[in-house]
């Protein structure tokens, strides 16, 4: 049985369409509460998998928020280890802090559903590619990036940013973006960002929810073959489905784990 600990920022950002793919793969489940949970209590090398989920403050404010410091020092040690890490939103930001990169604040908010574009690396994930290929729009809700870290596989970018998506190493990745997100978690998400919503122009909450129903199912099919893809790879587990058999007869075999040379 894989273990997989998550660590989470706030309880409306969970793992949305990700649990159920670690589920039916027999995963045992950990939930870290960061800000709550001490970092010095539990080892990041011991499980198999990390998920470093989102969360709305920066990666650069530790002034603000103490902990951040001891996050960033213990995903680097796991990270430079080249153990299962995959970081989503903020998550995504802390690898890239704990890489050495620089976060900080973008131009401007990037929030709701727009495509990705190819990153000069996108064709070693073949799964990602795809996505990007067939211009699903996935849901983006930031205001900070990241310069890429050194070393790092440029995956993805989009019309507002260059850095979406990085690999690094063989089992690292970190996504900007949110291929977890399901529609039915999209009032939560808008009760909890309502004063970033409403102070934020060119986005609303009506646009905000037609655009979820135009695109979230798609997106959410797109993302979890996606997700299983690069979780069989690291894993080494048989593919759950026959959907996610036909996807990958289409697009290949992900080599996200492929250093390059």
């Amino acid at each position: 049985m894989k273990s997989v600990l998550v660590l989470r920022h706030v309880a409306f950002e969970g793992l949305g369409g990700i649990l159920p793919i670690l589920e039916r793969q027999g995963c045992r489940i950990q939930y870290f509460d960061v800000g709550v949970d001490s970092f010095f209590d539990v080892s990041p090398l011991n499980n198999d998998l990390v998920i470093v989920l989102g969360g709305p403050i920066s990666a650069y404010e530790a002034d603000k928020y103490p902990f951040l410091t001891a996050e960033i020092t213990w995903l680097r040690a796991r990270i430079v280890d080249d153990l299962p890490t995959l970081g989503i939103g903020l998550g995504a930001q802390l690898i890239a802090a704990a890489l050495h990169a620089r976060v900080y604040p973008g131009e401007a908010k990037e929030i709701g559903w727009a495509p990705l574009s190819k990153g000069v690396d996108s064709s070693s994930l073949p799964a990602l590619n795809q996505m990007i290929e067939t211009q699903t729009p996935v849901l983006h809700w930031h205001g900070d990036t990241f310069d890429l870290p050194v070393g790092a596989r440029h995956l993805a970018g989009s019309d507002k940013y260059t850095n979406q998506a990085f690999a690094w190493g063989s089992h690292c990745l970190a996504l900007q973006f949110h291929p977890e997100f399901n529609p039915k978690m999209l009032e939560q998400w808008l009760i909890a960002r309502a004063l970033e919503v409403a102070t934020t122009t060119d986005i609303s909450l009506d646009r905000l929810r037609d655009d979820t129903a135009r695109y979230g199912e798609r997106a959410k099919k797109i993302a979890e073959l996606f997700l299983r893809d690069w979780l069989e790879d690291i894993f080494d587990l048989p593919m759950a489905s026959m959907s996610s058999k036909i996807f990958r007869a289409k697009v290949g075999k992900s080599k996200l784990g492929l250093l390059p040379t």
